[in-house]
């Protein structure tokens, strides 16, 4: 199970996150999101935190969302999932002439 930690302290590391966590179950993977694209690699105060199973996620999420973690209150939930890449989704367009169909793909970094 992916989730969504939010209203992360700038100096949180991934390693107190993945301490968090560690008490409701396995923990595969922490990651905290920084700004690799404009090089400052400055964390952006969110991250995901992979847990091993559904129901060890969910008691995770209900044991730490509204705690505070370094003076912060965090915001857990459980993440979206990732679209497909490649994906063809159909958009239905109306104008004011006529009624065009238009398809986009979906675009994942």
């Amino acid at each position: 199970m992916n989730i969504y930690v939010g209203n992360l302290s700038l100096e949180t590391t991934e390693d107190e996150l993945r301490k968090e966590f560690t008490e409701f179950g396995e923990v595969i993977s922490v990651t905290i999101m920084n700004d690799k694209y404009i090089g400052s690699g400055q964390p952006r105060g969110y991250g995901y935190v992979e847990m091993a199973s559904k129901s060890e996620g969910a008691t995770a999420i209900a044991n730490l969302e509204g705690k505070k973690l370094r003076d912060r209150v965090v915001t857990v939930v459980a993440a979206l999932p990732l679209s497909d890449k490649g994906r063809t989704v159909s958009l239905n367009i109306r104008s004011r002439q006529l009624n065009k169909k238009r398809e986009r793909r979906d675009i994942v970094n």
